[in-house]
């Protein structure tokens, strides 16, 4: 007796079956690559970083950053140990992987063979009167002592991560980029006896999540420093006009009080002898 089989009609239903799920899956997961643009910068420290998935970009970093990293060394009596500090630039030649979602996004920027990972974390949320927004969800950087270029005689070498703890940073309405040349300073907590490193971000244009064009960043949400320091650079030259305005008026209104005011030319009064009914009478 032959073994239990399908027909032909249920082996292509299955196989159409499979074929859909393979593909719904694909097409969940999305082919994501990241791509360095850095070269199109003029600024030697800027670097630009994007997310692209099945072709398309959803996720765009511009930015140049520095890190402080504390780091211990031996001190000359071999016993003590002191704190010295690593300072260094995200290099524009990193490579980039990240990960998009409708409501999570991440770019992962590795350099120095893995020697140091700096990842970014994006959320969306929805805020007060339904507005809609993303931000900066957490931040942290791994980074090896071993790696001499930066690290000079690090005390017991090896590799550390810093995280920061409930961040939100840098937070801007969904759909726009944001866009701050000011430096935005965020500090993270090393595994290494919770010392604190800095990331200094500046120069920066970021969209995580809703970009409508391919390599293109939404409209600017510019950040509280740079409207601060724009209105600074603003409010002499307003001030200047309200005041040279005032003054234009006051001369104005003091021209025609004077004019108002000024005695007026009287006519000369005729000053002929009358002549009477009479004297004409008399000569008659």
């Amino acid at each position: 007796m032959g073994g239990p089989g399908f027909s032909t009609t249920e082996s292509a239903r299955l196989l159409l079956l499979s074929v859909f799920g393979v593909l719904l899956l694909s097409g969940a997961l999305g082919e994501q690559e990241g791509e360095n643009l850095s070269g199109l910068s003029n600024n030697p420290d800027k670097a630009i970083f994007a997310v692209r998935e099945n072709g398309t970009t959803c996720l765009m970093v511009e930015f140049a950053v520095r890190f402080i990293v504390p780091y211990d060394v031996l001190a000359l009596n071999g016993i003590d140990l002191i704190t010295e500090q690593a300072s260094f630039t995200l290099p524009r030649g990193a490579e980039i992987e990240g990960k998009c979602g409708n409501t999570e996004s991440e770019i992962n920027i590795t350099w120095k063979n893995e020697a140091y990972t700096l990842r970014i974390y994006f959320s969306k949320e929805f805020r007060d009167k339904e507005e809609e927004v993303w931000k900066v969800s957490k931040v942290q950087f791994v980074y090896d002592t071993s790696e001499t270029s930066h690290f000079i005689n690090a005390y017991n070498p090896g590799k550390h991560t810093a995280s920061t703890h409930r961040l939100s940073a840098l937070v801007t309405p969904a759909e726009h980029s944001f866009v701050c040349a000011a430096q935005q300073t965020i500090t993270l907590i090393s595994s290494d006896h919770q010392k604190g490193v800095t990331v200094s971000m500046y120069d920066i244009q970021i969209q995580p999540f809703d970009i409508a064009s391919d390599f293109m960043f939404g409209e600017p949400f510019k950040c509280i420093t740079d409207q601060r320091e724009r209105l600074e650079e603003t409010l002499p030259i307003v001030l200047g006009f309200i005041l040279a305005l005032i003054i234009i008026i006051t001369l104005t209104v003091y021209h025609f009080h004077l004019k108002l005011t000024a005695p007026q030319p009287q006519l000369p009064r005729d000053r002929s002898m009358p002549i009477t009914r009479g004297k004409w009478s008399a000569m008659d």
